[in-house]
């Protein structure tokens, strides 16, 4: 029974692995129109890797429960959990980044032959990942509070990039999204974000009143009326309004 929360942590690792499959077995499409244009583009199917990232961290959020449940937290659980987060939240939403560059620089005049090293600092994000899971792991603070933004939370949020590329109203978001300049930007962003200090809540429960748990209600129905008008470009507004909302109500989510 001990090893049961262990078996649910390795279920994140499996699914981050599944999302790095098909991110590498898409690769990049070169379609050519009637005119001998060519068209550039990341297969829809890599959209999968979006959903398996997005289980992954139903998975995370609940293997605490389970391991409560179970009567089985451990350290070994604790640093289980950190070592599948980084292949799950950082390398996996890494590859995406990779993958969204290399598509930015090919629609560009003679892209194909841009060296790889534009495409590394994709790369700044999984080790940043990497670096905050390490911190988390060795400080015995961050219990209802967090110091820099979770990686879950990041890499979730980059894991949404294929979806709103694919399933959205507005023609200039996918342009956005295709933009080295605006990719470069999200990828020093979040990395900055994850190895900050900064004071953000943890979507756990000290209490079940009102005011300790103001934050997180406020984010709940954020998050609701976001999804329902938004789609999948919510998940970026639901993380935005998880870090404001984290600093302006510093009080009650430490």
């Amino acid at each position: 029974m001990k090893q049961i929360p262990n078996l649910f942590t390795l279920l994140n690792l499996v699914f981050g692995c599944v999302a790095i499959v098909y991110i590498l077995q898409n690769g990049i499409a070169i379609h050519y129109s009637s005119s001998g244009a060519p068209y550039i583009d990341i297969p829809e199917k890599m959209g999968m890797a979006a959903i398996f990232i997005g289980l992954a961290g139903v998975v995370d959020f609940l293997d605490g429960f389970v391991a409560r449940f179970f009567n089985a937290s451990s350290e070994m659980g604790k640093q289980l959990d950190s070592l599948a987060d980084v292949v799950s939240f950082g390398v996996a939403p890494s590859m995406i980044l990779y993958q969204f560059l290399r598509m930015s620089y090919y629609q560009g005049e003679d892209g194909i032959n841009q060296p790889v090293l534009l495409l590394f600092p994709a790369f700044i994000f999984a080790a940043a990942a990497a670096y905050r899971l390490a911190k988390f792991n060795i400080d015995t603070k961050q219990q209802y509070g967090f110091r820099g933004v979770p990686t879950p939370a990041a890499g979730i949020t980059v894991a949404a990039l294929p979806l709103m590329y694919w399933h959205n109203n507005l023609p200039w978001l996918a342009d956005l999204l295709t933009n080295k300049w605006f990719l470069y930007l999200v990828i020093a962003l979040l990395s900055a974000l994850m190895v900050s200090n900064l004071p953000i809540m943890a979507m756990k429960f000290k209490s079940f009143t009102l005011k300790d748990n103001l934050p997180k209600i406020i984010l709940l129905l954020i998050a609701v009326l976001a999804i329902l008008f938004l789609h999948w470009t919510a998940v970026p507004v639901i993380f935005v309004a998880y870090i404001l909302l984290s600093l302006l109500m510093r009080n009650q989510t430490t």
